[in-house]
């Protein structure tokens, strides 16, 4: 199976708020800013994107689910927005520290129609401001 890159979301960390409980488990509710850049899309991460993680005391589960939207321009030069809801598991975290992702969108593009049916896997790698969550089109 192929793929292609689709775009890149630079993401900037601003704040967290965490949960822990007696039995091991929390809980980071993280929100952040962003930019996007790459062959399709530009633009930024609108206000109110967070991504949520839980992570469970047993060590065998981390999971997070973000979900942002983003407004910019499609590779057409028109204005868009795209929202994401980004789902992935943590504790499968490469040596490198980067991890996957299975991002579900959706667009008032025209051009980008494509990302409310096909399927996506981003790659999330840390950054000094936060991470980068690469997107690719299975192709």
């Amino acid at each position: 199976m192929n793929y292609e890159e689709v775009f890149t979301v630079h993401v900037n960390i601003m704040k967290t708020i965490e949960l822990k409980n007696d039995d091991g488990d929390s809980v980071v509710m993280i929100s952040f800013s962003g930019d996007v850049s790459g062959r399709y899309f530009y633009g930024v991460v609108l206000d109110g994107g967070i991504d949520t993680q839980v992570i469970r005391n047993y060590g065998d589960r981390h999971t997070l689910s973000a979900r942002y939207m983003l407004e910019g321009k499609d590779h057409t030069g028109e204005a868009c927005r795209i929202y994401i809801e980004n789902n992935g598991d943590l504790h499968k975290q490469r040596k490198d520290g980067s991890f996957r992702t299975f991002p579900m969108m959706v667009t008032n593009s025209k051009a980008l129609s494509f990302l409310n049916h096909e399927l996506f896997v981003g790659e999330g790698v840390q950054t000094e401001s936060g991470v980068d969550i690469i997107i690719y089109r299975w192709i």
